[in-house]
């Protein structure tokens, strides 16, 4: 059974993870609606990565807004196909007259022949990552997850300037601040890509929290998990920050064509207050279906009693996390990085952040290709990207979360 049939999941967000009756960003988007509208109203957008949950969400927002053309690329036919359903069945957004939908790679030939066809863009903002720690199992995975959050982004830069946006945002991760995961050192090394170009375009950034019930996240995973009878599992020891999708687009929007060039938004969240750890979440999204946490001792135990349920109880399996990767606080900022905390109410800002040249970026980039044409393991990888970033702390404990229910 869908667990949308017991509850609205916006309002269990508000009222069970983020404890906001309102967007975080609602009083920036009022008190800078004028110069956000003059940014959009009648302006050109190109959005790679739209049918995620952040992009979509951004989507969304910036609908608000009236653009006058929106272009939107993903590799996911279906998620493409949700997106329009979603905005043409909504009362309060209209897709702009010129709108056009492809599901392609934003790194394929095919893409570049579509940018320049339909360029000049007033904004391009760019959602296509992949944000999984689970996507450093082995070299393999590592390779696609660099060459999609690294390279592609570096061969996208070199493509915008030939037509230059008064826009460009790349979302980024709060992992990539002291990363321990090869995710967020990914995150760090595209951070680290556009800034070098920052001076050639005006480019900005996010890092933010867990977007609650997001594409593939643990918590929607709940739901699939409830639609198909199985059990919910989940660390018992890991404390996150969340916004809700809606804020996610907010921010990536505000920090879009508000902020000034080579600048890093970041949501200002804090640890006592905001910080909420999953297994409270889960124990919560059970009792809001009527029913009470079966608390199990082992994955097995679980998967028995879904199939033979006790009466009025729902089973779930918490664990003490021990995957490689997996960091058990958040943060946004690094001790050595500039801030700006008084231009947003919600929003702080890196400011300043070291930016390499271009040559020695090459150089980089150059690095990490020559080492995929060799046969190079996961351990080669890391060495590597320690290299590069001197605060990449990876923790590797040999343990994968494909390997977890």
């Amino acid at each position: 059974m869908n667990a949308n049939a017991f509850f609205n999941i916006e309002q269990f967000i508000g009222e069970a993870i983020t404890g906001r009756k309102k967007s975080l960003l609602a009083n920036d988007l009022s008190a800078f609606h004028d110069a956000v509208d003059k940014e959009i109203n009648g302006k050109s957008v190109l959005v790679i990565g739209g049918a995620g949950t952040i992009g979509s969400s951004f989507i969304r927002a910036l609908l608000h807004y009236h653009p006058a053309k929106l272009v939107v690329a993903d590799i996911n036919e279906n998620g493409l196909t949700e997106l329009v359903r979603d905005c043409r069945s909504r009362s309060e957004i209209m897709l702009p007259k010129d709108f056009k939908s492809y599901p392609v790679n934003f790194g394929d030939a095919v893409f570049s022949k579509i940018f320049k066809q339909e360029a000049p863009f007033d904004i391009v903002a760019n959602f296509a990552a992949h944000k999984h720690v689970r996507s450093e199992k082995d070299a393999f995975s590592i390779e696609a997850m660099i060459e999609n959050n690294v390279l592609k982004a570096k061969k996208l830069l070199d493509l915008l300037l030939e037509h230059p946006p008064k826009h460009f945002f790349c979302v980024s991760t709060d992992k990539a601040a002291n990363p321990v995961n090869i995710m967020g050192a990914s995150k760090k090394l595209m951070e680290e890509v556009i800034l070098a170009y920052s001076n050639d375009l005006k480019i900005t950034t996010a890092r933010f929290a867990n977007v609650a019930f997001s594409n593939g996240s643990l918590l929607a995973g709940f739901i699939e998990r409830v639609m198909k009878q199985q059990p919910l599992s989940c660390p018992s020891d890991v404390k996150r920050f969340f916004v809700s999708p809606q804020e996610s687009g907010e921010i990536c929007l505000l920090a879009c064509v508000l902020g000034t060039s080579g600048e890093i938004f970041f949501p200002k969240l804090h640890a006592e207050n905001d910080m909420v750890n999953f297994a409270d979440i889960a124990k919560l999204f059970i009792k809001q279906l009527g029913l009470e946490p079966d608390i199990c001792v082992s994955e097995t135990e679980a998967r028995d009693k879904a199939v033979n349920p006790v009466a009025g109880k729902y089973p779930v399996y918490f664990f003490q996390s021990e995957t490689s990767g997996e960091k058990l606080y958040e943060e946004f900022y690094t001790d050595n990085e500039e801030l700006a905390l008084n231009k947003f109410e919600a929003l702080g800002i890196i400011q300043n952040a070291p930016r390499r040249k271009k040559e020695d970026l090459n150089k980089i980039i150059s690095e990490v290709e020559t080492m995929f044409t060799t046969d190079v393991n996961k351990e080669d990888i890391v060495n590597l990207l320690n290299k590069l970033l001197p605060d990449f702390k990876h923790i590797e404990t040999g343990i994968s979360l494909d390997q977890k229910m």
